[in-house]
Order: C-alpha cells, then structure tokens, then sequence
C-alpha cells in the first residue's frame, strides 16, 4: 500500500521534528535553570533531573515570592481540601485550585524519584503500608509531589543543597536566631 507507506513517514517526520522541538526547549529550560544558578542545587536531589526543576519553576517563578514551602505547595493546588457538611464526612481530596501544570510537573518529578531517591521512596513505603489508614498510590504520590515542592522551596530560596537527613524527618530542624 503505497499511501500507507506515505502517511507512515509523515508521522515519523512529524514525530522526529516534535522530539527535536522537545529537545531545543529543555536545552533554552535548562540554561535558564542554570544562568539562575539553581542547576546545581537541583542536582543535589537525588533522581531530580534538571528539566524537572526547570520544569517547576518555569510554572511558578521565584519561589522567594512565597512566604513558606506550604504556599508554594498551595499554589500548586496539593493541599487537602475537606469535604464535610453538617454531620456528612466525605473524603478528604487535593484542592485542584492552583496552577494544574505545576501539579503536573511535580507529580512527574516524583515518579523518577521513587526510583532513584531512598527518602521518598521509604516515605512512599510507608504511606502506602502503614497500619491504620494507609494510602493508595495515587494519593501518595500526590502526598510526595507536595512535599517536592517543599522541599525544593527551601534548597531554592536558602540556597542549600538537599539534605536526606533533614529530608527524612530524622532530624530536628533548629530555626537560626
């Protein structure tokens, strides 16, 4: 079949310039990334690849614009919003108010660090394990990409390198005077 054929390579060709397209773009990210001088500060997130952190910041700007990691978390519309009337209980859910690309962002950082970052994939562990009321993976991971988010707050506005330690929980964070 001929046309078949023919219509074959026009997907390929238009497949191939979309990827380039792709590509041209995360370089432009990443040397914004890096001419902020955050390049390197994301490195130190294990499994955090720098079109990742680009890719949050390029949807929120400079997160010294926010006062905690919580609102930077907010605005990204991942905080819990209840659901209860009078005597009626629903289920807790995420906000969805914010900005639904820096959701989407997060949440794709946060599937390549359950694979190359001990603390969130323990954290992930235990959210889905625990006893009592355990989560399901959908709603832990949307746990973890709020946490990200704090988490890269604090690396981006103290200009800190991430620390697993801290990350973790194990240690008491003492505010300076």
């Amino acid at each position: 079949q001929p046309g078949a054929a023919e219509r074959a390579a026009f997907a390929l060709a238009d497949l191939l310039h979309a990827a380039s397209q792709v590509a041209e773009e995360e370089d432009l990210m990443v040397g914004v990334l890096r001419a902020l001088g955050c390049a390197e500060l994301a490195r130190t997130v294990p499994g955090l690849s720098e079109v990742g952190a680009a890719a949050i910041l390029a949807e929120t700007g400079d997160p010294a614009r926010y006062d905690s990691g919580r609102a930077w978390a907010k605005h990204a519309g991942l905080c819990p919003r209840d659901n209860a009337s009078g005597r009626s209980q629903g289920r807790a859910r995420v906000s969805g108010r914010g900005r639904p690309l820096l959701r989407t962002a997060a949440w794709r950082a946060v599937w390549a660090l359950l694979q190359r970052n001990e603390v969130f994939a323990a954290r992930y562990r235990h959210l889905t394990t625990h006893r009592g009321n355990p989560l399901t993976p959908t709603q832990a991971r949307t746990a973890l990409a709020a946490a990200l988010l704090r988490q890269l707050w604090a690396v981006f506005v103290h200009r800190r390198a991430w620390d697993p330690i801290l990350a973790g929980g194990t240690e008491e964070v003492v505010p300076a005077a």
